[in-house]
Order: C-alpha cells, then structure tokens, then sequence
C-alpha cells in the first residue's frame, strides 16, 4: 500500500472519529435542551396551578363566607319567628292561669 493511500485512509478515519465526536456533542447538547425545556415546561405547569389553586380556595372561602351569612341570617329570622309565637303563647299561657285561678 502506498503512503498516499495509508495518509488518505487516516485522514478519512480522522473526519470519521470528528464526525462521530460531533454528533456525540451535538446529541448531549439536544438532549440538556430537552431537559431544560421539559423543566421549564413543568414549573411553568406547576406556577399555572398553584394560581388556580389559589384562585379556587378564594372563590370556595367566598361562597363559604356568603353561605355562612346566609344561614346566619335565616336562622335569625326563625328565631325572630319563634321567640314571637312563644310571647304570643306566654299571653294566653298567662290568660289561661289568671282564669283558673278567678274560677277557683
């Protein structure tokens, strides 16, 4: 074999080991891009959530506060109802007592 073709072979098998150096590199550096990019993409995701999450706890403690004056409000008023049908009753309670009693 010829120098020239032995100095061909070793060049041709240089730009093969650089070529194969490269793509290895090239293949690393894809694969941290995708990395990055999928963290980036779940913190993003998980910042998303926790808004809504926060979104959604004031909204519930909203219609809990809403819903709380509400029954407040309702159980004032059958309160107001009986405490006016109980003093209604006290008067004819009362009544029925002093009748008994002027009949005896």
């Amino acid at each position: 074999m010829s120098m020239d073709a032995i100095k061909i072979i070793a060049e041709a098998e240089e730009e093969a080991r650089q070529a194969h150096l490269h793509a290895r590199e090239k293949a690393a550096r894809s694969v941290a891009d995708a990395e990055k990019a999928g963290e980036e993409a779940v913190a993003a995701t998980l910042a998303r959530a926790e808004l809504e999450i926060a979104g959604l706890k004031r909204l519930s403690d909203q219609k809990a506060t809403e819903r709380a004056v509400e029954l407040a409000s309702t159980t004032a008023n059958r309160q107001a109802t009986l405490r006016a049908r109980a003093e209604g009753r006290l008067e004819k309670a009362a009544a029925l007592i002093v009748e008994r009693i002027v009949s005896v």
